[in-house]
Parts: C-alpha cells; sequence; structure tokens
C-alpha cells in the first residue's frame, strides 16, 4: 500500500486573479478541497513542496495543517509553458476508497525482435484504472525484453496493483514488434506536394509582422 505524501497547507483567506498571481509570486500554489458532502476549502501551499510531490508522480496526498486529511490530486493547471503549478484541485478520500484515475503506460528494455527486421510500436500510452485511493501507481512499466518479432502485448498482459480494475478492452494492442512498413517513392513524392491550408499564409503573415 503506497503511503500518502505529506503536504503542508495553509486556509486561503484571500481570492481573485490578482491576489492569486501575488501567491505564485511568492512562491505558493492556491487550491482547493472538495468532497464526501463537506464544505469547499480555499487553500495554500507551498509551490516547490506540491511541484516535488506532482512530478515524483504521487496522487495520493495527506493535507497537514490547517487541515488534516486524505486527498487525491484530481486536478493540477499548469502554465502554458508546462513549468509552473497555477492551481491545484484535492479530493477527499479515505485510503480504501476505490476512484477511477488515469496511468501513464512506460515501456522497459529492449526488444529483441528489433534485431530482426521489427520496429516497436507503442500504441496505448495511458490506461484509466479503478483502484483503492492508496494503492494507484506512479505508472505501469511493461517490459519488453522478451518481446520477439510479429509479437504483440495487450491490455491483458498489464501488470497492475492487486484489487486494481483496467477500464479498458482486454483486446486492445498496447506494444508491437512488427515488420517495418516500407514507403514506395511514389508515395513519398504524392505527400511532398501539401495542400495548402485556408488561413495559414495569414497566420503566417501576421506573426511576421509582430
Amino acid at each position: 500500500m503506497a503511503k500518502a505524501q505529506a503536504l503542508s497547507v495553509q486556509i486561503r483567506e484571500t481570492h481573485g486573479k490578482r491576489r492569486n498571481r501575488r501567491l505564485r509570486k511568492a512562491g505558493s500554489v492556491p487550491a482547493v478541497l472538495y468532497g464526501h458532502q463537506k464544505d469547499v476549502l480555499s487553500l495554500t501551499l507551498a509551490e516547490a513542496d506540491i511541484a516535488a510531490v506532482v512530478r515524483g508522480g504521487n496522487r495520493f496526498v495527506a493535507l497537514q495543517g490547517a487541515v488534516n486529511e486524505k486527498a487525491f490530486i484530481k486536478e493540477c493547471q499548469w502554465d502554458t509553458w508546462g513549468n509552473r503549478i497555477l492551481h491545484i484541485d484535492f479530493a477527499r478520500v479515505s485510503e480504501h476508497e476505490k476512484i477511477r484515475v488515469t496511468v501513464a503506460i512506460e515501456l522497459r528494455g529492449e526488444a529483441p525482435g528489433t534485431k530482426d527486421g521489427g520496429v516497436v510500436k507503442h500504441s496505448v500510452h495511458s490506461v484509466d484504472l479503478e483502484c483503492e485511493a492508496a494503492s494507484i501507481p506512479e505508472k505501469i512499466e511493461v517490459n519488453i525484453n522478451n518481446l520477439a518479432f510479429n509479437q504483440t502485448l495487450y491490455v491483458s498482459d498489464l501488470t497492475v496493483p492487486p484489487g486494481a480494475k483496467v477500464l479498458a478492452d482486454a483486446s486492445v494492442v498496447v506494444v508491437s514488434c512488427s515488420p517495418q512498413v516500407e514507403v514506395s517513392e511514389e508515395t513519398t513524392e504524392a505527400g511532398d506536394n501539401e495542400p495548402e491550408v485556408i488561413g495559414r499564409k495569414k497566420a503566417e503573415e501576421d506573426a511576421e509582422t509582430e
């Protein structure tokens, strides 16, 4: 069972875009906590703390300080460049409460089938799970060290935490090692004649004048 990551939070007394910008400049992130038919609380926490938790792939946290509750990181809002966290939505949960979550699928190793002329195709990069809050995996790793030429791994082959349920068709292809498709010269030449997209030229001209 995964241990909830501790996060120190404070009650956020001020609201509004301007005040939230001031919070961010001071190194804090605004957040809300809701769920379980309790009051919605406005919170704030250190940007460095929440960034470390999120980048570590953790979703199950223990809020401490102004409130002392277990929570699930429901939504994380980033800036345009994906560098800074702007806002966090926390949903109240208990350790054994089952929730639905999207988990990334990551390939590990090197497929021996590539030495026989195969190409590894990673078709599904994430999957939805239903599992206990304390059992949410950071990611699902798929070992392809035994993936041979013309071999396929399916959703049914995924290893998930005990009690977790994969919310996807078991027959969906996750990764395969297939023959490389050769592209003929005629197809390549036809693809070089890219049609003009309406609006592109004007957008480029506008960009040049800005």
